[in-house]
């Protein structure tokens, strides 16, 4: 018996025993290779020994301090990495313990930021549908996952959506990328308009869409036609890198790749790489000064913000992550596991998509590939496939509901930055294997 609420009631999971490297161990000696690294988390590796060394050292000297009453050296190094690793004007930080935290504080950030410059009014969010940005009430709220939200719709506060950039499945058969772009542009501008332009508080976007849509990168201009529109408006850009950033998608953010510079961004996950609860809010000048020269605080706080023992951590991965070895092997193998996967499942009748940015991966399903019609949701696919992975000792992230939060299947992967090519080819086996025999259950 169990006297934890699990996220699902009834399975008997495996008890997690040891880790290293690439590979989890449970108690019974059994070995999985960690092909999605949790939820796209462990970006350096289970078990890094510099990682190790460098918690151990913070635990030494300091394990708590409130950050009402103390900063900590190991919280202002990791601010000032960060914001030398950024894109040019994100030059502040604000330390949070997870990816929600970190959404929630953008959130309200932006809405302190209009109240400071004198614009009370700008109270409207716009995201895109089939987007996930936290599980928080003004995070999922913001979030475009219509499955996660439906049972909370109730209490969920006033938010507004926009098409996703999905050109496998929304892209016109004779529209060209640009086209594409430019269509969903408009969209978005139109939103912005209906609403209210003097209203409209912030967009959100997540550079590459993670477990919703499964590794769905954005096509063309796409994000430098959002960010004309931002600034022509006044709105702010908050991009959401917390699972594709941090050096999964083959760069440190994510947004370095559609050469776009958001106003606030958001990033966890990787940034911890699993060893600590850690997450951040990376903004610009103009909002900083707006608190600066206004309240002169930002209203909002929790308790284990700042932690020294999770600062310190996130210093030595991001450290690792920053090294030209580690991004030069995100994109190696990143490449090696999309040729992989299209060689091997390119063919199938049922793989509609193999997409994604280095080692952030997404595989779609369907139950015909020259129509894209999906499974029967009945059919529970995706649920199917994770169970036929872990068996064969393969950590996957499969979801269901990818084209409207009913229909749709799709796997994540987004194994850690060290892999090696044999272990990129293990999870191509394995996964294929899987697929097969979800399939044929």
């Amino acid at each position: 018996m169990t006297r934890i609420l699990h996220r699902s009631i009834g399975p008997t999971l495996p008890h997690a025993a040891s880790a290293q490297g690439v590979y989890i161990t449970d108690t019974n000696g059994r070995q999985y290779l960690d092909a999605s690294g949790g939820a796209a988390v462990t970006s350096v590796g289970h078990a890094h020994p510099e990682v190790l060394a460098a918690m151990r050292a913070q635990i030494d000297n300091l394990c708590y301090a409130h950050t009402s009453f103390f900063t900590t050296d190991a919280a202002e190094a990791l601010a000032e990495k960060l914001v030398d690793l950024a894109p040019e004007g994100l030059n502040y930080v604000y330390l949070v313990s997870g990816g929600s935290e970190a959404v929630e504080a953008a959130l309200k950030m932006a809405r302190q930021y209009f109240v400071e410059i004198g614009a009370p009014q700008r109270r409207h969010i716009i995201a895109r549908r089939q987007s996930y940005h936290g599980n928080t009430i003004g995070a999922l709220a913001t979030g475009g996952n219509a499955m996660r939200r439906k049972q909370f719709q109730p209490i969920l506060p006033e938010t507004h959506h926009v098409s996703p950039c999905y050109a496998y499945r929304d892209k016109g058969a004779d529209e060209s990328p640009e086209a594409y772009a430019a269509r969903l542009a408009d969209e978005l501008e139109a939103k912005i308009l209906e609403l209210g332009p003097e209203e409209v508080m912030a967009f959100v976007a997540e550079p590459v869409v993670g477990a919703t849509l499964g590794a769905v990168a954005s096509v063309a201009d796409y994000f430098k036609r959002v960010r004309k529109i931002c600034d022509k408006y006044g709105v702010l850009l908050i991009l959401d890198e917390v699972m594709c950033g941090m050096g999964r998608t083959g760069t440190v953010f994510a947004c370095e790749q559609d050469d776009v510079i958001p106003d606030i961004i958001t990033i966890a996950k990787g940034l911890g790489g699993g060893y600590q609860p850690i997450g951040a809010v990376m903004l610009s000048e103009k909002i900083y000064d707006s608190f600066a020269n206004g309240s002169g605080l930002f209203q909002h706080g929790h308790t284990y913000i700042g932690h020294p023992v999770a600062a310190a951590t996130a210093n030595k991965v991001v450290e690792i992550i920053a090294r030209p070895e580690t991004m030069a092997n995100v994109n190696a193998m990143g490449a090696k596991l999309q040729s992989g996967l299209e060689a091997v499942l390119g063919a199938s009748p049922h793989v509609g998509d193999i997409r994604g940015r280095g080692l952030f991966r997404g595989i779609e399903i369907v139950a015909d590939r020259d129509t894209k019609t999906p499974f029967d949701p009945s059919r529970k696919i995706h649920a199917k496939i994770k169970r036929q992975a872990m068996a064969r000792g393969l950590i996957s992230y499969p979801m269901g509901g990818t084209i409207d939060g009913v229909h749709g299947d799709h796997i994540l992967l987004a194994p850690p930055y060290i892999i090696a090519p044999h272990d990129v080819d293990l999870i191509i086996e394995r996964l294929a294997d899987a697929i097969n025999a979800a399939i044929a259950e």
